[in-house]
C-alpha cells in the first residue's frame, strides 16, 4: 500500500506570515495537530504543531498576558527542517520515519508542491487493516528454519481446513537459523491447526499449551 491511498488530500495549510492565533483557530476549529507552512508556489517551507503554539500561547493562569506574541507571523516558530513523504512511497516506509525522526505528521509533497498529509493515527490504523487485527480472527505464531518455502509449507497446511489468511508477519529470531511466522487466520478455533503443526515438525509459540488448558 502506497501513501497516495491513505493520505488526506483536502490539506489545512498557511503562508508564513500568517499570525500564530489564526493557525491556532483552525486547528481548534478542524481538530488538527499539525499545520504546514507553504509558500505561494505550494511549496512546503515548514511546519508548526499543537506544541509549539501552546509553548507560546498564555498560561490559563494568565490568560491576559503576551497576547501580542499570538500576533507574530508562524514562521517565528515553525520548524523549516520539514521531514516529507512523496505520494508513491510505501506504508511501512513511513512507518519507519515515524519512528526514527518521532513526528506526528508527514506532509506529502510531489513535484515541490503539497499534495496531501498522512498522521500517526493514520499510519497506524493502516497497520491495523493490513494485520487484520481488526477482524474477527485468530494469532498464530509458529518458529520455522529460515529457509527458502517454509512459509508456503505452513500454508499449505493451513489451506487442509479451509481456513482463511487475513494477515502474514515475518519476525526474526535471535538464532539466525530461525525465524517467527505470525498469522492472523479467519477462525476461532485452531486446536485442529496447532496439532497438525506439531504433527509435522513445527513448534507453535501461540496459542501455547497454557493457553489451550485455559480454554
Amino acid at each position: 500500500m502506497i501513501l497516495e491511498d491513505i493520505m488526506k488530500k483536502s490539506v489545512i495549510a498557511v503562508s508564513p506570515l500568517e499570525p500564530i492565533k489564526s493557525a491556532l483557530s483552525l486547528m481548534n476549529q478542524h481538530h488538527i495537530r499539525h499545520i504546514p507552512i507553504i509558500d505561494s508556489n505550494q511549496k512546503i517551507v515548514g511546519i508548526i504543531s499543537d506544541r509549539d503554539i501552546r509553548d507560546v500561547s498564555p498560561s490559563i493562569f494568565h490568560q491576559d498576558e503576551h497576547l501580542e506574541d499570538l500576533e507574530k507571523p508562524v514562521q517565528t516558530i515553525m520548524t523549516k527542517d520539514v521531514i516529507t513523504g512523496h505520494p508513491m512511497d510505501f506504508v511501512e516506509e513511513a512507518a519507519v520515519i515515524f519512528f526514527d525522526h518521532k513526528i506526528g505528521c508527514l506532509p506529502i509533497e510531489k513535484d515541490n508542491k503539497l499534495v496531501g498529509i498522512v498522521t500517526e493515527t493514520d499510519i497506524l490504523y493502516t497497520l491495523v487493516q493490513l494485520t487484520g487485527a481488526h477482524q474477527p480472527s485468530s494469532h498464530l505464531e509458529i518458529r520455522v528454519a529460515n529457509q527458502t518455502g517454509v512459509l508456503a509449507d505452513v500454508a499449505v497446511i493451513l489451506k487442509k481446513f479451509n481456513i482463511n489468511i487475513a494477515s502474514v508477519l515475518i519476525y526474526p529470531e535471535q538464532d539466525v537459523r530461525y525465524k517467527i511466522l505470525v498469522f492472523r487466520v479467519q477462525t476461532m478455533d485452531t486446536t485442529r491447526i496447532v496439532s497438525e503443526l506439531k504433527k509435522n515438525g513445527y513448534t507453535v509459540l501461540w496459542p501455547s499449551d497454557q493457553e489451550f488448558l485455559h480454554e
